[in-house]
Parts: structure tokens; C-alpha cells; sequence
């Protein structure tokens, strides 16, 4: 009798456990929210860049004289700084060319602060030739959404 019962609840189990989902459906982390929105504006970035429009993809930045730039020539700070430094950097659409990111990976830091690291690449004409090197920004969340605080392109 003990074995009927136990064979029973067993079967019962066997039954319950087949109505449910063989998969857990993945629910979205508050992370991955945070970095499809990061991701977003990089890709928006890119497209500014890449129609040659410096204002546009300067929208991705902290628009504030404590934004942090390090680039090969040392440190700018400003989001105005850093635009005029962009402007005589790449002064037309071909010196700029056409802007992509290879995202290697995204780390919150906090709630509101999330590290990006990637590599990008600028493909222009053969007579200015293709720049490429790598980066990592520190986004910060603001009420307007995420933007870049401090970047660290090589």
C-alpha cells in the first residue's frame, strides 16, 4: 500500500512538473535595461558622426565644463571644449568618415553609472586612410537619460 502511495504522488509530480514551461522566460535585469539604453545612445552617436553632424553626436555627452575627455593629446575638459577640439580634429564629412563600435563590454558601476568598453573605427577614402583604436566611456544617468561623463579614447 505504502508503495501505491508513494508511486502515486510520483506520478502526480511527473504530471504537475510536464504542465509546467521546460525554460524559465528570462525577465529583463534592471542592467540590461540600463545597457540597451547606453547601447542606444552609441549607436545614435555613430549615425551623428557618420552624416557628419559634430552637434549630434556631441548629444551623447554631459553638457557640463566637468565632462572629462583623454585622448593623445591629454586631458579636455568641457562639452564645448571637446566639440571644438572634434571641429579642428575632423574639420569636414571626409575626414570623419563613417563611425562603428565593436562594444566589448558594459559593467554598471552603480544605479546611474555604467562603464563601457569597445573599440571603434572610422572608415574613410584610401587617401585619408582608417583610424581605429579603443575606448571606455562612463555613462551617467540623468533625468534627460544616459550620457557620456568622462572618455578614454585611444
Amino acid at each position: 500500500m505504502k508503495n501505491k502511495l508513494y508511486t502515486l504522488l510520483a506520478l502526480g509530480m511527473l504530471s504537475i512538473s510536464a504542465c509546467q514551461p521546460s525554460q524559465r522566460t528570462e525577465v529583463a535585469t534592471t542592467q540590461d535595461i540600463d545597457a540597451a539604453a547606453v547601447r542606444q545612445v552609441l549607436e545614435e552617436q555613430a549615425a551623428c558622426w557618420s552624416a557628419g553632424d559634430l552637434e549630434c553626436y556631441m548629444q551623447g555627452y554631459w553638457k557640463s565644463d566637468s565632462l572629462l575627455f583623454i585622448g593623445s593629446r591629454g586631458l579636455t575638459y568641457g562639452w564645448q571644449q571637446t566639440l571644438d577640439n572634434y571641429k579642428r580634429g575632423y574639420p569636414d564629412v571626409s575626414a570623419m568618415g563613417k563611425l562603428a563600435f565593436d562594444l566589448k563590454e558594459f559593467r554598471q558601476l552603480s544605479p546611474e553609472t555604467m562603464l563601457v568598453v569597445g573599440k571603434w573605427h572610422l572608415q574613410r577614402d584610401a587617401e585619408k586612410g582608417d583610424l581605429e583604436g579603443h575606448f571606455s566611456v562612463i555613462f551617467r544617468k540623468f533625468p534627460e537619460g544616459w550620457r557620456v561623463i568622462a572618455d578614454h579614447s585611444s
